[in-house]
């Protein structure tokens, strides 16, 4: 699949001397979802402002469909939608006339029927009359996306677009997302809900300390990086692990009740085989074993700890 934004060999230092992008190279695909996960201050919304052409880059190239956002800027930006972190909005302008705004600034010709569609999409339509100071902080949010659509961008940046929203209006707005892909819009996503990039991405692309740690498809990633654990349901609970299964690293849980083994599924040998083994030599029963695969969340925490 070809790449929609191209950014090679980025940096971003600001006048205070903070270096806050390190040499970026990143390509993002046509069509797919691109979650971009780090902690705070690893530079996400940095690199985000500088594709939407909102700060400067101190060196590198982007380019956004061929398009340079610094020769070419126009028809760059053209391409972009940008739903930011902060929720700024026309406190006193009515939801449709904010929405119809934002498509002329991009000189998009009216068409009131498709600013119709995207707020029906957002379930704002009801609320299109209503001025933007008197809907709640979740509502404010989804007129932001509707901002982003108006002017028919094929790219969408999300920075952190469901913080403070309710969990159902989460799951309405990744519903939108989703169809917004199926349409051929390229999305990308910062989140401080790890299990959301897990639901929704493509690929994964973790920043820390201004640098990619990592760019890897969503569940190859897993693969590569996920351990699984295989949890042992005991007859009778134990106080401490036996001396003689002490190579196997296990650990108790469940106040003895249970034996947890950790191992590499791509390993060419997962050790679980000697180790049922040395268990029944060393006379320890289970009622019942099941495995558990590392989730996105521990594998994330486990690149950036790896930084620190």
């Amino acid at each position: 699949m070809p790449s929609i934004i191209s950014i090679k060999n980025l940096s971003k230092t600001y006048a205070s001397g903070f270096r806050a992008l390190k040499d970026i190279d990143l390509d993002i695909k046509r069509g797919e979802i691109f979650a971009l996960l780090g902690p705070n201050g690893a530079g996400k919304t940095t690199l985000i402002g500088i594709v939407c052409g909102i700060l400067r880059a101190t060196g590198g190239s982007v380019t956004v469909d061929g398009h340079d956002i610094v020769r070419d800027y126009r028809a760059a930006r053209s391409l972009i939608g940008l739903v930011p972190q902060e929720l700024h909005t026309d406190a006193f302008e009515t939801v449709w006339a904010t929405v119809s705004f934002s498509r002329g600034l991009f000189n998009k010709p009216r068409d009131p029927a498709y600013v119709e569609k995207v707020l029906r999409s957002l379930s704002l339509w009801d609320k299109k009359d209503n001025k933007i100071m008197t809907l709640s902080g979740g509502m404010k949010r989804r007129v932001l996306i509707a901002k982003a659509l108006s002017h028919e961008p094929r790219i969408l940046f999300l920075d952190e677009p469901t913080a403070g929203v309710d969990v159902e209006l989460r799951k309405d707005m990744w519903q939108v997302v989703r169809s917004l892909r199926d349409s051929g819009v390229t999305i990308i996503l910062t989140t401080h809900y790890i299990e959301e990039a897990e639901d929704m991405a493509d690929r994964i692309g973790v920043i820390s300390k201004g640098e990619i740690v990592l760019v890897e498809r969503k569940d190859e990633l897993m693969r590569k990086l996920g351990k699984k654990q295989l949890i042992l349901h005991l007859q009778k609970p134990l106080t401490k692990v036996p001396a003689e299964l002490a190579a196997h690293n296990l650990t108790l849980a469940d106040d003895g009740n249970e034996l947890v083994f950790t191992y590499d599924t791509q390993s060419e040998r997962t050790g679980v085989t000697t180790l049922l083994s040395d268990l029944n030599t060393a006379g320890i029963r289970f009622r019942d074993l099941r495995t558990v695969q590392s989730s996105l969340e521990d594998i994330f925490v486990g690149l950036v700890s790896d930084r620190t």
